[in-house]
């Protein structure tokens, strides 16, 4: 997929789960927030009140460092697919 064809699934990818209104599973958010983070660049801490939680969310991003930016958008992309596809 074309660098620029990766962006725009990736932002209909994300508009998309901004859009859902049912709760997600706590381990989809998990790696949603991850692929996110890198996809965009962002390595700003997590701002979580509960400690665990930001222990959960620098894990996950741990797990993840070392892919690409795009690699971090597509599986981002197919995150979200099969999670409308099959709920899961």
């Amino acid at each position: 997929m074309a660098s620029k064809e990766l962006d725009i699934a990736f932002l209909d990818a994300v508009a998309r789960i901004n859009a859902h209104k049912e709760p997600f599973p706590a381990d989809f958010l998990l790696r949603l927030y991850a692929y996110y983070k890198k996809a965009t660049n962002d390595y700003s801490r997590p701002s979580s009140r509960k400690e665990i939680i930001n222990a959960f969310k620098t894990n996950a991003l741990f797990q993840i460092q070392k892919i690409t930016q795009d690699e971090a958008k597509q599986t981002y992309i197919d995150l979200v697919n099969n999670y409308f596809l099959y709920r899961k």
